[in-house]
């Protein structure tokens, strides 16, 4: 080998020998086992490690940026499961991570930022890497564009397309978020917990090349371990992408280096557009809106880009007529409240389009159990004027659970009353309603109580009558007569179910008021046989015997 060559082989062997080690960022808001693995096969002479949580301090992803960590690989550890945050289920543990703070990570960083080198990132959590859309508005943006003029079949077509670009996948966002990302390993579907992906790491790292972690290319040994559990690669978004556009839109609200004035002013050229547009972006105008306080709105060059919103009358009526048709009545009032925070409604304007959409999904018998709890959930006080103007329309159906929850909900005492006796109903259905009612009005007294554990010993479904019995566990009795009525039931069920919600009612409560021995005997004598060991019933007989 010639002189030359072989200097030229030596030299860029030193090179790599002595390459500056690759910065591994984890983030372990759920399990360990990811990162622990990571950490055993790596040399430390080519690896080093940076924990980017930061127990007890919320900003800890902020201050990686401001310490000036760049990760070349980042392992996330999380559940995932809604698509909107990294969370954890350990009851000593607070830490999560949301896709937002990552946008505004991703979009507000220079060249050296926290994810300006990344070559990997392992997505450790459930539907991480999901193609459905999160978003699915076709109907009402079909019903936009047919209003605007368009054909059925344009129509279609873009409704379609708009759904596919800003749907928003899980897969799509974190696309966005590590854009330029090489490769992207994360789940389609459910992800296997940490103590069965930490196995399955220990087995990659057996058989893995070295040097093959931060690559950034897709490793075909990790896909076939993880394959069964639905792992998948993908790459970051890249700029020749079809729907690259759509993550400047998004940074135009994500970035923090604009100021408030030029991001109010890009917010009035969004509302601008077509409103089937406007729509997808409601998640993105809400979080913006929400954050500009009442200091910032003072700033004179915000108040001036607000006041040409407000001032901007074919915006608002767009937007107005569109959200009366949404499909979702949680999406009308969120579009509505939107309304009302860009002045396009005075909070009374915003109440009237609130009560009227009540009353027009009530008269096309399209009030349900999502209004119930929406409704109750806007009208923390009572207020029985809202309840007469809903009953005033005519769209109220005697009979018809859903409509007296929502008017007991808005304050009618009557509606209260037949809310609460449909809690004993044959209809699972009409129990299911009552449940999301009394999730925000308790039982009023104790002749309610009474009445209830009463009637629901008299149910003949099985499933209404566990439903009805877990709905009253969550009130808390502490009236003694209602506890012997729930006790009195349990040797007359004939379901392991009923029999299970009987003792969870009973568990929660001050068993003092019950002859312990006796109802100890009556368990032990009449529990039907569970197939799945221990469970709530034996729970029970063991605290009545250790009392």
């Amino acid at each position: 080998m010639p002189a030359v060559l072989l200097a030229c082989v030596g030299a860029a062997w030193s090179f790599g020998a002595h390459a500056a080690p690759k910065t591994v960022c984890t983030v372990t808001i759920n399990s360990p086992d990811e990162k622990e693995s990571f950490q055993r096969h790596l040399p430390p002479s080519d690896y080093q490690f940076v924990e980017l949580v930061q127990r007890g301090k919320p900003d800890w992803l902020a201050s990686a940026r401001r310490r000036g960590v760049s990760c070349d690989v980042l392992v996330i550890s999380g559940h995932f499961d809604d698509g909107t945050e990294f969370y954890t289920d350990r009851h000593d543990d607070r830490e999560f991570l949301t896709v937002h703070e990552m946008q505004h990570e991703s979009c507000s960083a220079s060249g050296n930022g926290l994810f300006s080198k990344l070559k990997e990132v392992y997505l450790f959590g459930c539907n991480t890497l999901k193609s459905e859309p999160r978003h699915v508005a076709e109907g009402e943006i079909r019903r936009s564009l047919l209003r605007s003029g368009h054909s059925q079949a344009d129509a279609e077509r873009v409704a379609a397309q708009l759904s596919a670009r800003y749907g928003q996948s899980n897969r799509d966002r974190l696309r966005h978020v590590f854009k330029d990302v090489p490769v992207l390993y994360g789940f389609s579907s459910k992800a296997p917990l940490g103590r069965t992906a930490g196995p399955l790491m220990e087995r990659y790292f057996q058989t893995a090349p070295a040097g093959e972690v931060g690559s950034g290319r897709p490793s075909p040994t990790l896909l076939k371990l993880f394959g069964p559990s639905s792992m998948i690669a993908v790459a970051g978004l890249s700029d020749a992408d079809p729907h690259a556009a759509f993550r400047a839109d998004m940074c135009g609200f994500a970035d923090d280096r604009p100021s408030d004035a030029q991001k109010v002013a890009f917010m009035h050229e969004v509302l601008k557009r077509d409103v089937t547009e406007v729509r997808m972006f409601l998640d993105h105008l809400e979080r913006y809106t929400a954050a500009l306080g009442p200091q910032r709105r003072a700033v004179p060059e915000v108040a001036a880009a607000l006041a040409s919103i407000e001032r901007d009358r074919s915006a608002r009526d767009r937007y107005l007529e569109f959200a009366r048709d949404a499909d979702e009545s949680t999406v009308q009032a969120r579009m509505m409240s939107l309304a009302r925070q860009l002045g396009w409604l005075t909070p009374a304007q915003e109440q009237a389009e609130f009560l009227r959409m009540v009353s027009d999904r009530m008269a096309r018998g399209s009030l349900g159990k999502t209004e119930v709890d929406l409704v109750c959930t806007t009208y923390q006080e009572r207020e029985p004027g809202l309840a007469r103007q809903v009953m005033a329309t005519g769209a109220v159906r005697a009979g018809n659970v859903a409509h007296s929850a929502v008017l007991a909900c808005l304050g009618s005492p009557q509606a209260h009353e037949e809310t609460v006796r449909a809690l004993t109903s044959s209809r699972d259905e009409d129990v299911a309603t009552v449940q999301v009612y009394l999730r925000h009005r308790s039982l009023a007294d104790i002749g309610e109580l009474r009445a209830v554990a009463s009637g629901i010993g008299r149910m003949t479904a099985p499933a209404a009558q566990v439903r009805a019995l877990e709905t009253l566990a969550k009130q808390r009795l502490a009236d003694a007569q209602s506890l012997h009525e729930i006790a009195r039931l349990f040797p007359l069920a004939r379901s392991l179910e009923v029999q299970r919600a009987i003792a969870g009612i009973l568990i929660r409560s001050d068993t003092k008021m019950l002859a312990r021995a006796d109802l100890a005997r009556s368990l032990r004598q009449h529990r039907l046989k569970s197939p799945d060991g221990s469970d709530v019933i034996d729970m029970l007989i063991r605290v009545l015997q250790s009392t």
